[in-house]
């Protein structure tokens, strides 16, 4: 008795599809189903997974899910890198698509910032992966973005609006300008015109579970803009700042303020000097490694020192005005004349992004120091363990050794200058002469505090109890389960660059880059 394909049984077919080619398996499967349309190919597993790479194909794909609702909700997965589209069908398209998990797109000029909003409008709570790639550049000069104000801002806060706290990967790209594609002999499109919605989105609810985020904006400073507002991106473990202009001393900030990241990326970006020459005639090309270093393993003192100045500026401000309002409840006419910067009612500065105190909400008065109270914040130990970088010149296995020497150089250097700090504060601490407090850790009622009050008073701090807690050879990530990794270790240093190809150190930043977004960008 003969057999043939179209006779075999559903089970048979399933477990013959399953054997096709992951890169092949959609053609593959298509094409067995229009050789044998009256046997049951399981169809339905062209849905969980779509990738296309053609404008034409998302309009197919409308006509085929929008009469379909059954199988628009089995696509988990959908991708699409095509710079050409019909912006209004890919809305309308992913507008079918309820049951979504990973969504990754190419947004070129014929998308407008609406076709995101309309996008975004909606939560998705069941979304676990985000990226957008953006490239608007054109052929022809054109100033319809900016007589109208197109730009793409409102997508950040589109993302900020969503109640669910559930998206751990999010990528936002956007490319550097390639003379080749676009001509630069006239102004570009902008993609993002102002970043503060970036400091709306750090502090967004669904930043609080947001674990891996790669946000590349060619040429603009954006680190402030990351950590000005109190817990910016609470849970963030991977940072990806390629291409923006962000130098040492930003980077240096930036990882004071945003203590629990562990791993950087920052190709393209001036953290040192271009002109390594200039240090080479001099003698000494690699010395501003060494001053990175150092500025990164002192980012937690830093930090500590300027909310030290803060909080003294603070409680001074505060006995003052206590003081007038005891004068005045006695019936004593306060003095007139400047009484000091620590008591201005206002300020010229524009308004910050920072959490402040709610009204009518009175700080409790145990978050209010003592009188005279001299209080010390114990600096905190680095959490960074791998920083990613290019290097500005010709890399050489000499070069990137000598490198490394240096930057381990200037580390060893600050942790020297962090172990003196908080032996200080211990031996205040033992003898009775200081209160010694430490930065409250995520998720403590403490923590929570600054979200109500800022960082007024002793709000979002806790006091050191034991000797312990003044160590610097201990092994935090160990209790937590994590690899066993001491905050005095110098991170893994990888200057390789963004080329897969590149010299890369095993386990560095560019690789878990690559495997978080699957691209090699």
């Amino acid at each position: 008795m003969n057999h043939t394909l179209d006779s075999l049984p559903a089970e048979l077919l399933y477990d013959i599809v399953s054997k096709f080619d992951t890169d092949a398996f959609h053609r593959s499967l298509l094409a067995l189903s229009r050789a044998i349309p009256r046997s049951p190919v399981p169809t339905h597993l062209l849905f969980p997974r779509i990738h296309l790479k053609r404008g034409e194909q998302v309009f197919q794909l409308y006509r085929r899910l929008r009469n379909a609702p059954e199988d628009a909700a089995l696509v988990q997965e959908f991708t699409f890198e095509d710079w050409t589209v019909d912006a209004d069908i890919f809305v309308n398209l992913v507008a079918l698509m309820p049951s979504l998990t990973y969504l990754k797109i190419f947004i070129g000029p014929n998308f407008a910032p609406e076709h995101l909003e309309e996008i975004f409008q909606k939560p998705r709570p069941q979304l676990q992966y985000l990226s957008m790639r953006f490239r608007p550049y054109v052929q022809r000069a054109t100033y319809y973005q900016f007589l109208k104000g197109a730009y793409f801002d409102s997508t950040l806060l589109a993302l900020s609006s969503w109640p669910s706290p559930t998206l751990p990967v999010l990528s936002i790209i956007q490319d550097p300008l390639n003379p080749a594609i676009a001509p630069t002999n006239f102004a570009q499109p902008l993609v993002f015109f102002r970043l503060d919605p970036l400091s709306t989105l750090a502090v967004s609810p669904m930043s609080s579970n947001l674990k891996h985020l790669r946000f590349r904006v060619p040429g603009r400073q954006i680190a402030r803009h990351m950590h000005s507002a109190l817990h910016s991106f609470p849970a963030l473990h991977f940072l990806d700042l390629s291409t923006c202009n962000i130098g040492g001393h930003d980077l240096a900030q930036l990882l004071g303020h945003m203590r629990h990241v562990q791993t950087v990326v920052m190709d393209g970006c001036p953290i040192v000097s271009q002109r390594t020459d200039i240090q080479l005639d001099a003698g000494d090309p690699f010395v501003q490694w060494a001053e990175l270093g150092e500025a990164i393993a002192v980012a937690g003192m830093v930090r500590a020192t300027e909310r030290e100045k803060k909080l003294k500026a603070w409680t001074e401000a505060f006995y003052v005005r206590e003081n007038e309002e005891d004068d005045s409840k006695k019936g004593k006419k306060t003095k007139r004349g400047r009484k000091g910067l620590a008591t201005a009612t206002i300020s010229l500065r524009a308004p910050s992004p920072e959490r402040k105190a709610k009204p009518n909400q009175e700080l409790p008065r145990a978050r209010v120091p003592k009188r005279n109270e001299r209080i010390r914040i114990l600096p905190p130990l680095p959490a960074l363990s791998s920083l990613a970088t290019s290097f500005p010149g010709v890399l050489t296995p000499e070069t990137y050794d000598a490198v490394r020497a240096e930057f381990e150089r200037g580390w060893v250097a600050g942790i020297t200058r962090l172990r003196l700090a908080r032996a200080r504060h211990l031996t205040s601490w033992n003898n009775g002469v200081s209160r010694v407090v430490q930065f409250a850790d995520m998720g403590t009622p403490e923590w929570k505090e600054e979200e109500s009050y800022g960082e007024e008073g002793l709000v979002g701090l806790v006091d050191v109890k034991d000797v312990a807690s003044f160590l610097l050879d201990v092994n935090e990530d160990e209790e937590a389960g994590g690899p066993a990794r001491r905050g005095t270790d110098c991170p893994l240093l990888c200057i390789a660059g963004s080329k897969h190809d590149g010299p890369h150190v095993e386990g560095c930043g560019h690789r878990m880059g690559w495997e978080t977004y699957k691209d090699e960008i």
